[in-house]
């Protein structure tokens, strides 16, 4: 009965702070294991140039929902939140006076599955990382996509600052916005 009287934001703060709090061990004995899976998100950590404080978050990441119930979903939703937030500020920061449609314009060049997202993330080899269901297409754009996303709201998270998050994100993607967006 009191299972009903939760609200969706008391779920996800519960399940946040279990995350953050919760899985100290289980870093441990992640980091000291060698399986593929395992050293996929060592060499990814160094790609991204950020170590995560609690790799489960990484792990869950790089989770499809196809695979488990313990997914993706919710970090890439806020991931895709972190990745807007950053292209709209230095948008916003190099030009005031940009139009909304022009502000949406390049918010959705770089963050659509059929865009830059998923070159992105083909880039750093996602589709061999994301754990999929047998029938599910680790390189389908919306999988890859989603993973790239959910990279970002893992590192919001873990550093519990999405400017940080924003930060990484920009590394990543970055150089390659600059040559194709004229800001």
């Amino acid at each position: 009965m009191r299972s009903r009287r939760f609200t969706l934001f008391s779920v996800l703060l519960i399940s946040t702070i279990s995350l953050l709090q919760g899985h100290a061990s289980a870093d441990l004995n992640i980091r000291s294991s060698s399986s593929p899976f395992s050293i996929a998100l060592e060499t990814l950590q160094k790609q991204l140039g950020y170590t995560f404080k609690s790799i489960a978050l990484l792990r869950r990441a790089m989770t499809h929902a196809s695979f488990s119930e313990e997914n993706s979903r919710a970090l890439s939703i806020l991931g895709a939140n972190v990745i807007d937030a950053a292209v709209s500020f230095q948008s916003l920061a190099k030009d005031i006076d940009i139009s909304s449609k022009d502000l949406n314009r390049r918010i959705s060049e770089i963050s659509a599955v059929e865009s830059s997202c998923t070159v992105d993330g083909l880039r750093l080899g996602l589709q061999k990382v994301v754990r999929v269901s047998p029938k599910t297409n680790s390189s389908a754009p919306a999988v890859v996509c989603g993973a790239f996303r959910a990279i970002f709201g893992a590192i919001a998270v873990d550093t519990a600052d999405c400017d940080a998050a924003g930060d990484i994100f920009w590394a990543i993607h970055g150089a390659k916005v600059g040559a194709a967006l004229p800001l």
